[in-house]
């Protein structure tokens, strides 16, 4: 009887599964992160509420991570796919820049504010869908087809913005990247719910199941009868999408539109934050909710740069670092030698 009643209680995961867990490996980083910050910085840990608003370093990294958030939860799916989009940073600057010149300098939009923000997000979604067609049905290496992108994305938005800042004074166009709705920043809630969102989709659905497939093996997954062509579209305009959402965020936060810096570099950020989540840049299983962690971490770094009088340069540097320690982590030929060196 006690043998029954004691293989009818969960297993409980030992130190060694935890530690092997791809969510622990994810979030291991941001934790030391927070932790170092609360030893090092005075009230980092500390949450007031003013004006029914609740702020705090936690609640600022968290709002700074959203638009970064999006771009990866894009970045994760075309990943998957054993493909790489380097145009998010163009798409964001693209989308930022058709809402903001839609809404116009004024006290009053030339444009209903929903409608620049829909036609905004259909522009970055075209950027997606080119993506998709260069590289499923022209065969195009996805690095190439996306440095197309990459360059006219941003020549695009610069043509749009005459190569100027279009700053908006139409109040509620703040409201998306520097709006608060129930005490909490409404970016939080939008990053929130696209992640949330995905994950159902992905889990509940069998495009989870085809966009491993798809990256494990596209040959083996077209001869199975995965529509390869129509998932690898989807996954470049699925990133589109969630990158023009992030121009918005962050075009909205500044009440402006700068075609020459915005999202500049945040492709490198997104894939970094992907990497970081425990998705291979190889292609197959992939991880939306370390996506979402890596995101956290990279901000939650940045943050701490900043906060310890650190010069903004040493950022790239420790981000670069950050990269070729991942890369050699993946490394198959480390992990032999890693498995040869267990078993001896």
């Amino acid at each position: 009887m006690n043998t029954l009643v004691q293989s009818a209680r969960p297993a409980v995961p030992s130190g060694r599964e935890l530690a092997r867990h791809p969510l622990f490996r994810a979030g291991a980083p941001l934790l030391v992160l927070l932790l170092a910050d609360a030893l090092l910085l005075p009230g980092f840990l500390h949450l007031e509420i003013k004006d029914g608003h609740l702020y705090g370093a936690l609640v600022d990294i968290a709002n700074r991570a959203a638009p970064l958030i999006l771009a990866a939860i894009g970045m994760t799916l075309v990943v998957a796919t054993r493909g790489v989009d380097i145009s998010v940073g163009a798409v964001v600057a693209l989308a930022g820049s058709v809402a903001a010149v839609l809404v116009g300098g004024d006290a009053e939009p030339h444009v209903a504010l929903g409608t620049a923000f829909l036609a905004a997000l259909a522009a970055a979604l075209a950027c997606g869908l080119w993506n998709g067609a260069l590289v499923s049905g022209l065969g195009l290496q996805p690095i190439v087809a996306t440095l197309i992108l990459m360059v006219a994305g941003r020549g695009l938005a610069q043509l749009l913005t005459d190569g100027q800042i279009v700053t908006v004074y139409y109040a509620p166009y703040a409201w998306l990247g520097g709006g608060y709705l129930a005490g909490l920043p409404v970016a939080l809630y939008l990053a929130g719910g696209v992640a949330v969102a995905t994950g159902l989709l992905l889990r509940h659905t069998a495009l989870g199941l085809f966009l491993r497939v798809v990256g494990i093996n596209p040959v083996a997954a077209r001869l199975a009868g995965v529509p390869a062509a129509a998932l690898l579209v989807f996954a470049y305009a699925f990133s589109g999408l969630c990158a023009g959402l992030a121009g918005l965020v962050i075009s909205s936060n500044v009440t402006s539109a700068d075609a020459n810096n915005a999202g500049l570099l945040l492709e490198l950020d997104a894939i970094l934050a992907v990497t970081l989540g425990g998705t291979a840049l190889t292609g197959g299983n992939f991880s939306l909710a370390g996506s979402v962690l890596g995101a956290l971490t990279i901000q939650a770094l940045t943050y701490t740069i900043y906060a310890l009088g650190v010069p903004p340069e040493v950022n790239l540097v420790v981000k670069a670092m950050v990269v070729f320690i991942v890369c050699i982590a993946q490394s198959p030929e480390l992990r032999r030698m890693l498995g040869k060196g267990a078993q001896a």
